[in-house]
């Protein structure tokens, strides 16, 4: 009689249950871990274009500040000579208006130019997937975060709702 080699059946179904029980721990954390990076790089591209709306109405004082995320990106073209309308100052990325599972967007107040001030909102592109929370600045270069309970995925860009509740500065 010969001995059979390998694993039985029981040994075999106790692995793979052994192997689910711990992707059913890691999953969740994993999901938390890229929606915390999501919103990290919505803070940061949010930083980028404040100070890019800052260089932007320096180059370009008869404009004021710039009016929509293509004004501040290279806008299809190159950089080799920037204009109001390409100011090749943040990526083509996110100057088309998404970026690590947000969506931004950029508006200038009424009455220029010159631009006097702006809004810039940012969203996640889907709820509790990309990320949760929503974030806004205005002229004052503060970055504000909402938390987001109605699940929107709008970009604020309405510059008094920026400077009300439920949106609280970030420390």
């Amino acid at each position: 009689m010969r001995k059979q080699k390998g694993f039985s059946l029981i040994e075999l179904l106790i692995v793979v249950a052994i192997i689910l029980i711990i992707a059913a721990i890691a999953i969740p954390n994993l999901l938390r871990a890229r929606i915390a990076a999501n919103e990290s790089s919505a803070v940061a591209s949010e930083r980028t274009i404040n100070t890019s709306q800052v260089a932007y109405q320096t180059a370009y004082p008869a404009v004021g500040y710039a009016s929509a995320l293509s004004n501040l990106g290279p806008g299809g073209a190159t950089c080799a000579a920037p204009a109001s309308n390409n100011a090749c100052l943040i990526d083509a990325v996110l100057s088309g208006g998404t970026k690590s599972g947000y969506n931004f967007a950029v508006t200038a107040l009424a009455g220029g130019p010159p631009n006097t001030g702006y809004v810039t909102g940012a969203a996640p592109q889907n709820f509790n997937t990309s990320g949760v929370r929503r974030f806004c600045s205005v002229d004052d270069f503060v970055i504000r975060a909402d938390p987001n309970t109605a699940k929107s995925t709008t970009a604020e860009i309405v510059y008094a709702n920026c400077q009300a509740a439920p949106y609280v500065a970030l420390q």
